[in-house]
């Protein structure tokens, strides 16, 4: 006999009991520990941004699960020759969760981006987009392209990955907080998670992974979960082949998550990517791919 989907929270409340339950981080006290200075009011959302450097303005997009400390490594050599603006999207580091589903749909996130660059003032910047926040880059310069200077895909999610990623399971909110609060915001499952992704596992250490879990632990998680997983109707397509904006693609050529040769064929798609990048972390090595490598050589 088969449990109705209705009885399984009840049903899993004995683990809840056993495993303990995860207390979110109130945004109250993320306000009083970050400076004033990082947040930015969107409406009446205050976003979170970290900024260095002069020059132009130049916009960094993290990956699902990430935040602005994604950049961390490279964000000081950017802001040698660029105004560089990290934004943490809905639902993640940071920003104040919002409670309306929408927020976190991609033309959700889009307009928090643009609602963010107006408040600082920046009409138009370069993109540099990872992973989620590639496929929400190519979304700007086909929504919105004349606030988009140039790109950077660096190891893109497809246009369509926040659609894809959604199942019905996500609808029962809440089995939602109950995964959440039992399963993936556990320390050993963020640092496995990021185990996936990073090419040296060794870099994956405890204060990394702790890094990554408390700027997800906050206060409104859930409504940003269900807002990023639960079916919704899909956001329109996108035709690469119409974006008229300097691209460049770089990818990690052992990327296990997303293929080198997705990379290889959104760079062929874009008709003003010249350039093609990948780098293989093992040697710190360039090599070239079906297109010239960036600047026509390859750097060693």
């Amino acid at each position: 006999m088969r449990a109705s989907p209705i009885l399984l929270p009840i049903l899993a409340l004995p683990l809840v009991l056993l495993t303990g339950c995860l207390t979110m981080r109130p945004f109250s006290e993320v306000r009083r520990e970050i400076p004033e200075e990082r947040f930015v009011r969107v409406g009446g959302q205050l976003v979170h941004v970290e900024q260095t450097g002069t020059g132009e303005p130049l916009v960094l997009l993290h990956g699902f699960g990430a935040s602005t400390y994604a950049w961390r490594k490279v964000a000081p050599g950017l802001a040698e020759s660029f105004r560089v603006i990290a934004i943490d999207l809905n639902g993640f580091g940071y920003t104040q969760r919002p409670a309306a589903r929408e927020s976190y749909t991609p033309e959700g996130q889009v307009e928090m981006v643009l609602g963010t660059l107006d408040a600082l003032g920046v009409e138009q910047a370069h993109f540099a987009g990872h992973s989620y926040g590639g496929a929400l880059t190519l979304r700007l310069a086909v929504g919105h392209p004349e606030r988009v200077r140039s790109m950077v895909l660096v190891d893109s999610a497809a246009p369509t990955y926040p659609d894809d990623r959604r199942s019905r399971a996500a609808s029962l909110r809440p089995l939602n907080a109950l995964f959440l609060r039992t399963f993936a915001l556990r320390e050993r499952m963020i640092r496995k998670a990021l185990e996936r992704v990073y090419y040296d596992d060794s870099l994956v250490t405890p204060e990394v992974t702790r890094a990554y879990l408390e700027r997800l632990k906050i206060e409104g998680m859930g409504d940003a979960y269900y807002g990023l997983t639960a079916p919704r109707p899909p956001s329109p397509p996108i035709d690469l082949a119409k974006i008229d904006i300097p691209a460049l693609v770089i990818w990690g050529a052992d990327d296990l998550l997303i293929k080198v040769d997705d990379g290889r064929r959104v760079s062929a798609l874009l008709p003003r990517s010249p350039s093609w990048c990948s780098r293989r972390p093992a040697t710190h090595r360039w090599k070239s791919g079906r297109k010239r490598c960036c600047n026509s050589r390859c750097p060693s």
